[in-house]
């Protein structure tokens, strides 16, 4: 009996240390899951906060691709992936602008410049004028000038608005060959009409001006007309081509021009007009790139700045007019002046 009592005994101390054990053993798990439930809510906090710091970086990696696209619509001239240095000046790529200066000399190489139309000419008569030598891409006037401020110049030459004054306009003709418009230069000096002999000419930069076929021509009137300055300069020889230079504002003559010759020999010629009368006016003429230089007044006398007068003539005519005393001679020695006799005090106040 004793045995079994100690037995009952055992059992209920080794439950009641597993009960306790147990107890020991659950505490500290749930302690672990609070732990775990703590952790999870700090992490979904940081989560949060790392993905609304991607979306910001997203945004703004959104907004650059967006402003260089607009940087590249406004700049299509702009550097580009594939190179060749960039001029830090102007901000676009050296290639480029090599690129397009070679395409405008190809396009102005086949453009041919005519000069000294009639306001009243259209582009269907220079169309017919020039379709014999090739295929013309496009025909546009200028120097145009609007009768009024309001008009813009392509109005003015659509509507034919221009100033009274104006009488004479250029226009631009490119073809589609280059070979077509060296064959247009045969038109230049044509009368297209009446007074108006044309002046045709390459518009690419190369074109150079033969200086020793031509002359310049100075102080000319203002509204004077090209066929005016040929009709006085065709007794010295073939004229191939004359110029005016005019404002652009009003169309008027600026009193200056060219003249361009057959030879050499009708420049010589020219240049014995000079100081000749052309509608009112004393002409200068002279050859291209010679400086005009004003002529004296007397011969063998500069022109001295003003407030200042020849001290010489001065003197001259004070010498003969009113000098008074004895002249100064500088080589004479100095000597000392003499002196005047003196009066003794009695004998000053007896007069006989």
């Amino acid at each position: 009996k004793e045995n079994k009592k100690r037995k009952s005994t055992e059992n209920a101390e080794k439950a009641s240390e597993e009960q306790s054990s147990s107890v020991v053993q659950e505490a500290p798990v749930k302690a672990k899951k609070a732990r775990k439930k703590e952790l999870s809510e700090a992490e979904k906090e940081v989560a949060k906060r790392e993905s609304a710091l991607e979306q910001a970086d997203e945004e703004e990696k959104q907004k650059l691709v967006q402003n260089k696209v607009k940087q590249k619509k406004s700049a299509p001239h702009a550097g580009t992936k594939s190179g060749g240095g960039v001029n830090p000046a102007t901000g676009t790529a050296v290639k480029q602008q090599n690129a397009n200066k070679e395409d405008d000399e190809t396009v102005n190489r086949r453009t041919v410049f005519v000069g000294n139309l009639p306001v009243t000419c259209t582009s269907q008569e220079l169309k017919s004028l020039f379709k014999a030598y090739g295929q013309i891409k496009s025909i546009r006037f200028r120097s145009l000038v609007p009768a009024e401020d309001t008009l813009s110049k392509k109005l003015a030459g659509i509507k034919r608005k221009v100033h009274p004054n104006l009488k004479v306009i250029n226009a631009y003709i490119v073809f589609k060959e280059e070979c077509d418009a060296i064959k247009a230069l045969k038109e230049n000096g044509t009368e297209i009409a009446s007074g108006f002999h044309i002046r045709v000419d390459i518009a690419s930069k190369a074109s150079s001006h033969d200086n020793k076929r031509s002359v310049f021509l100075g102080n000319l009137s203002y509204d004077i007309s090209d066929a005016a300055v040929r009709e006085h300069f065709s007794v010295c020889g073939g004229v191939v081509a004359v110029r005016i230079v005019r404002d652009k504002k009003t169309g008027l003559g600026k009193g200056f021009g060219y003249i361009l010759f057959e030879n050499t020999d009708a420049v010589h010629l020219a240049l014995k007009l000079n100081d000749s009368i052309l509608l009112g006016r004393k002409i200068r003429v002279k050859r291209c790139g010679e400086k005009w230089k004003a002529p004296q007044k007397g011969p063998n006398r500069s022109r001295g700045p003003k407030g200042r007068t020849d001290s010489t003539s001065k003197n001259r005519k004070s010498s003969q007019d009113s000098f008074v005393g004895e002249k100064v001679n500088p080589l004479k020695k100095r000597t000392k002046p003499k002196r005047l006799k003196t009066v003794p005090r009695g004998k000053a106040g007896k007069t006989k």
